[in-house]
C-alpha cells in the first residue's frame, strides 16, 4: 500500500505530484525555452514565441490529460465548434499559444556527447517517475509481468478498416511494466525500442524468448530479494530465467507454451499431450530441486512452470457451467491474478492519453504520464480522502484536468 499519509484535503493534484512534481514540470519549462532558442537560432527568429511559464505547462499538460477523460481524434477538437469542443476549458490559453507549446515542447533540449540511449530525450523523466513510484508505494508479494493493454480511439477502431487499425496499431516500441496484482499499480515501466529489423528489433522481441528474458530482467532489477512472486506469460517463462530469479530471491510461477516459450532443460515427456484421453482436472508433475512442472488438463493442456508453490498443495478452479474443478494450488494461484490484472486493463485502459505524436519519444511520454495518474487514482482510493469525495477515475482526471488549468483551488498538501 501506499507509504505515506495523505491528508484528508488531498486534491487529485497532490496525488499526481507524487510522481510529476514542480521540479520536473519546472525542467520542462527550461528545455522547452531552450529548444525554441535553438531551433529560433537553426532556422529562423518565431516572432509569435514568447517563452512558456510553469503555470503555462501545467495548463498545456491539462489539455493532454482531458483527451483521456473525452476521447477525441486531436487535442485541438477542444477550441472547435464542433462535437468534441470544450468551450469551459478552451478560455485559459488560445489555440496558436497551445499548439506553439506543442511544437517546441521538449524534457531534454540537447543531446550530450556521452548519450548513446535513444530514449535520451526522456529518459531522465522516466528516470524520476521511477523514483516517484518507488518512494510512494509498497507492493504486494505477487506481481506480474506484462504488456499493458492500451485502448486505442473507439470512435477510430469502430469506423476503421482492418488495414488502417494495423498501421494505427505499429509503434516503434514495445511497452512492459511489472505490476502489483493486488492493487493494479504499476511498480516499474520498461520501454523496448525498435531500433531497426535487426536482431534486437521489435519483430524479434515478439519471437524470440531471450529478449523477453532481457525485458524481465530489467524489470526486476530492483525486486532482488524481497521474495516476490512474479507471475509472466508464455513468452517470458523458462526454466534458465527462473532459476536465475531463484538465486536473487525472486520465486516465479508461469503460464508454458510449446510454441511461444524457451524450453530448454525441461523433459520432453511432460511437453507432449498424452494420447489417452483424460478428465477435466487430471495432472502430472515433474520436479526439480524447488522447480516444478505441471501439466493440467481443462479442455486442453495447460502447463505451468513455478518455484513459488507447492505442486501437492490442492487449489481449485471455480467456473459458473461446470462447477469446481480441482488443480494445483499454482494454477489457482495464476488464475486469480492474471484475471485480476484483466480488470485493471478493462478498468483503466480506456484512461491513456488519445493524442498521438509521431515522434517515438513523445509517445512513449504521454504514455508514462497516463500510467502515472492511473497509480495516482489507485493511492487516491487507498486514502482516507477517497471517503471524503468518493471520485471515479473519470471524475478524478477531470478534477486534475481543472486544477492544472487552474479552475480549481487546489487543497495544500501540508
Amino acid at each position: 500500500g501506499p507509504t505515506r499519509k495523505m491528508p484528508l484535503t488531498a486534491s487529485a493534484m497532490d496525488f499526481f505530484q507524487l510522481f510529476v512534481p514542480d521540479n520536473v514540470l519546472k525542467n520542462m519549462v527550461v528545455q522547452t525555452n531552450m529548444y525554441a532558442k535553438k531551433y529560433q537560432e537553426r532556422f529562423g527568429s518565431d516572432d509569435a514565441w514568447i517563452d512558456v511559464t510553469l503555470t503555462e505547462m501545467k495548463a498545456f499538460l491539462g489539455y493532454m490529460i482531458s483527451t483521456s477523460i473525452h476521447h477525441c481524434e486531436s487535442v485541438l477538437s477542444i477550441w472547435s465548434s464542433g462535437f468534441y469542443s470544450n468551450k469551459s476549458i478552451a478560455l485559459i490559453m488560445t489555440q496558436s499559444r497551445f499548439e506553439k507549446i506543442l511544437k517546441y515542447f521538449h524534457i531534454v533540449a540537447f543531446r550530450s556527447s556521452q548519450t548513446t540511449h535513444s530514449l535520451y530525450k526522456i529518459q531522465p523523466f522516466l528516470d524520476s517517475l521511477q523514483n516517484g513510484f518507488d518512494s510512494a508505494f509498497r507492493p504486494s508479494q505477487a506481481q506480474v509481468l506484462h504488456e499493458p493493454l492500451i485502448d486505442e480511439d473507439p470512435v477510430f477502431i469502430a469506423t476503421c478498416t482492418e488495414r488502417e487499425l494495423r498501421k494505427r496499431k505499429k509503434r516503434k516500441f514495445s511497452l512492459w511494466v511489472r505490476q502489483c496484482s493486488s492493487t493494479g499499480f504499476i511498480c516499474q515501466i520498461y520501454v523496448h525500442l525498435k531500433e531497426g529489423s535487426g536482431a534486437d528489433g521489435l519483430d524479434a522481441l515478439k519471437n524470440k524468448p531471450q529478449l523477453h528474458s532481457m525485458v524481465a530482467k530489467s524489470l526486476c532489477q530492483n525486486a532482488s530479494g524481497k521474495n516476490y512472486i512474479i507471475f509472466t506469460g508464455p513468452s517470458i517463462t523458462s526454466l534458465n530465467l527462473f532459476e536465475e530469479f531463484e538465486k536473487q530471491g525472486i520465486y516465479c510461477c508461469g503460464l508454458l507454451s510449446t510454441r511461444k516459450s524457451d524450453c530448454t532443460g525441461l523433459p520432453p515427456s511432460m511437453l507432449n499431450n498424452s494420447a489417452t484421453p483424460q478428465s477435466r482436472g487430471q495432472y502430472r508433475i515433474r520436479m526439480k530441486g524447488n522447480m516444478s512442472l505441471i501439466c493440467w488438463y481443462n479442455k486442453g493442456h495447460f502447463r505451468f512452470l513455478t518455484n513459488a508453490y507447492s505442486p501437492i498443495q490442492q487449489g481449485v478452479i471455480i467456473k459458473r457451467k461446470s462447477g469446481e474443478i480441482p488443480c494445483p494450488l499454482a494454477v489457482e494461484a495464476f488464475a486469480a491474478h492474471l484475471s485480476y490484472i484483466c480488470k485493471y486493463d478493462d478498468k483503466y485502459s480506456k484512461y491513456f492519453i488519445s493524442h498521438k505524436p509521431n515522434k517515438t519519444w513523445q509517445q512513449v511520454f504521454w504514455f508514462a504520464i497516463s500510467i502515472a495518474i492511473n497509480n495516482a487514482y489507485i493511492l487516491y482510493k487507498m486514502s482516507e480522502a477517497y471517503h471524503v469525495t468518493r471520485y471515479s477515475r473519470a471524475q478524478f482526471g477531470e478534477r486534475l484536468v481543472k486544477e492544472l488549468l487552474g479552475l480549481e483551488d487546489t487543497s495544500p498538501t501540508h
